[in-house]
């Protein structure tokens, strides 16, 4: 593993993450507001996440986006600090980290309508629906895959994730959750991305190394590194 991308999910740890990718090297971090925290969603927020997406160990602006799971704040809350967050990716040219559960329309139909052309990484992919893969597809965004690719009862995953173009391929491991078969039940950590990477590698019909390779690159491209 060379490189980390560790997420904020809100003020203290975006600007924790910053400093973790001061600190190390191989770590680099995405800054936003997670739609759990959306209900305190200020347009000083939008100020903040814009200062930090200056330092040049910010490669991303999220995780943002939609949670209608839990729907820990209101709808219309998560709405507007979602589109706010893409206005900063856009004026900043950093990419989008997407978060989505239970969401999907919502989703989509935000990104179709704000984030134009602008990259697009959907992290923790989940969207399994054929006609919501085709959008994803032909918008071009970048998938995101994590542990469940690699869960037994996924295989609806597992074929968006055979349909999905090479060149919008990556893996993440989202940690501390989801870990992996044969990790699962226990807190993941970034090396366990290997066992998702086979699993891809699998439903791909990939050699492990040269999906490796395709994801790194893809993430270099998107990350800009």
């Amino acid at each position: 593993m060379e490189r980390v991308v560790t997420i904020g999910v809100g003020r203290a740890s975006s600007e924790r993450a910053v400093m973790l990718a001061d600190e190390h090297p191989m770590v680099w971090a995405a800054v936003g507001v997670h739609p759990h925290d959306a209900d305190g969603w200020t347009s000083m927020d939008a100020g903040w996440i814009r200062d930090l997406a200056s330092h040049p160990r910010v490669v991303a602006i999220g995780e943002c986006g939609l949670d209608h799971h839990y729907d820990h704040s209101a709808r219309d809350a998560q709405e507007r600090a979602f589109r706010e967050q893409i206005a900063v990716a856009r004026e900043t040219g950093l990419p989008l980290v997407i978060h989505t559960r239970d969401a999907t329309e919502d989703t989509l139909r935000i990104l179709d309508e704000d984030a134009g052309d602008h990259p697009v990484i959907l992290h923790c992919f989940s969207i399994t629906g054929p006609e919501d893969v085709d959008r994803v597809i032909a918008a071009g965004w970048y998938t995101s895959f994590a542990g469940p690719l690699t869960y037994p009862k996924n295989g609806a995953l597992r074929e968006a994730a055979a349909r999905i173009p090479a060149e919008r391929l990556l893996v993440e491991t989202d940690s501390p959750y989801l870990s992996p078969v044969p990790r699962r039940g226990r807190p993941n950590q970034p090396a366990h991305v290997a066992h998702t990477l086979a699993a891809l590698a699998e439903v791909r019909g990939m050699d492990v190394a040269a999906c490796d390779a395709l994801t790194t690159a893809n993430a270099a491209r998107v990350l800009g590194w």
